[in-house]
């Protein structure tokens, strides 16, 4: 930079110039016209954004003017950055992407709006939000840019603090989703995989969970050659929480090795109703999540054509009859760990052949339609006595099917369950 006087010494105002054409033309103006002129220095001086005024007519662009908010910016004093092209604010983790991008919109001589990473004098980076507009005469060429500049880097910073968070976030639920997955794989597992092999029994079964995981378990277990027991289990809430219970009973009612509750010590089946109140007193309601949960569990007797059973908190099982109207059975007990000593009744239903037992949970008679209509015990009822020829399987899916007609594509708000039983 020359000394004050040469011919491109620094004005006051911070513009490369000639002293004495600076000192001439301000005493040709009028008194307004100055003070008009001093308003606009000091206003550009004032500015927190970095300006910077280019000379597009002379090689490379050189910084002409810069006020003192471009210096509070980056640290350079305005006498340094003058004469100079704007590029001595890059470094080594610029984007030279991004650097390439202010240079071809120079060269087709159009605006330019980046982000660009820039260094201060202590060679601190900060973000540069940088806008170059460029200026033009009375016959339209280019004779000035001029480049505002703001710190972003804050709110870079945020964005890049969010976006980590975001990533972070995905990969957790990519994490719980596989593990969820998982889970319910396991819970699927759970379920029979084939029907006892019980001459004179037919099964077919369905569980549909709402969510991944479902709070339902069903099961068929084959106590000797001529009697299977059977449970429909549901407990409340849903998620997690629920699916954990759930697996847990399942567990607790066929475990995989050691004595099973189902049996005595001499290996004959137990009550159904000593069955609910063991699980009563193992299972007693927890105040800290208030969960519970309702069961159907019987013993079929295949050969004697009986069905005993205790519903607790459960909906009562279905019986489906050649010549008779579909009809429900009995059902009155507590839920299991509701209350601390309750007593259990159970029920016995004698069979015919061809007789259908359904037990199911109650997500299938609530479903709602639009209208928030349940589909109702009598509906299944209907249904199911209109199917009465077909297949176990056929009216199991037919009954199911026409619950999801009825939700009219609404979403399915608790888990579905239904167990069916043929005597042949």
């Amino acid at each position: 930079m020359k000394a004050k006087g040469s011919e491109n010494a620094v004005s006051r105002t911070g513009f490369v110039d000639s002293d004495s054409e600076a000192v001439r033309l301000r005493k040709i103006l009028s008194p307004a016209a100055r003070a008009l002129l001093d308003l606009k220095e000091r206003a550009l001086e004032s500015t927190a954004e970095g300006i910077v005024i280019a000379d597009a007519s002379r090689p490379n662009n050189p910084i002409i003017y810069a006020n003192r908010g471009f210096e509070r910016l980056t640290g350079f004093p305005v006498e340094f950055a003058l004469g100079k092209n704007c590029r001595f604010l890059q470094g080594p983790a610029t984007d030279r992407t991004t650097a390439q991008a202010i240079k071809q919109a120079l060269v087709e001589q159009r605006p330019c709006r980046v982000e660009i990473l820039n260094y201060r004098k202590d060679r601190t980076p900060f973000w540069n939000g940088l806008s170059i507009t460029p200026v033009r005469d009375a016959a339209g060429r280019v004779t000035h840019y001029i480049g505002i500049q703001s710190d972003v880097t804050k709110r870079r910073q945020a964005e890049d603090a969010l976006q980590e968070a975001n990533h972070r976030l995905e990969m957790a639920n990519r994490t719980m989703k596989r593990d969820l997955a998982a889970a319910a794989r396991i819970q699927q597992a759970l379920l029979p995989s084939s029907a006892p092999q019980i001459p004179g029994l037919r099964c077919a079964w369905t569980l549909k969970p709402c969510e991944e995981l479902a709070g339902d378990a069903l099961n068929i277990i084959r106590l000797d050659e001529e009697r299977v027991a059977v449970y429909v289990l549901d407990v409340s809430g849903h998620g997690v929480p629920a699916a954990l219970l759930s697996v847990t009973l399942n567990r607790w009612l066929t475990p995989t090795s050691g004595p099973s509750p189902l049996r005595t010590v001499d290996g004959d089946a137990v009550a159904p109703a000593r069955i609910a109140e063991r699980l009563n007193r193992q299972f007693p309601l927890d105040p800290r999540t208030a969960q519970y949960f309702t069961i159907l569990y019987g013993i079929l007797d295949v050969r004697a054509r009986t069905f005993r059973y205790v519903a607790a908190g459960h909906p009562a099982p279905l019986l489906l009859r050649r010549g008779q109207a579909p009809r429900a059975l009995t059902a009155a007990n507590f839920p299991v760990g509701v209350v601390p000593e309750p007593r259990f009744d159970e029920d016995r239903v004698a069979l015919e052949p061809g007789d259908r037992l359904y037990l199911y949970t109650d997500g299938l008679p609530e479903a709602e339609n639009s209208g928030e209509a349940p589909f109702g015990t009598e509906r299944m009822l209907e249904i199911l006595g209109a199917c009465r020829e077909q297949r176990l399987e056929a009216s199991v899916e037919r009954l199911v099917g026409a619950a999801e007609i009825w939700r009219e594509g609404a979403r399915q708000d608790d888990d579905i369950s239904l167990l069916a039983l043929e005597l042949a």
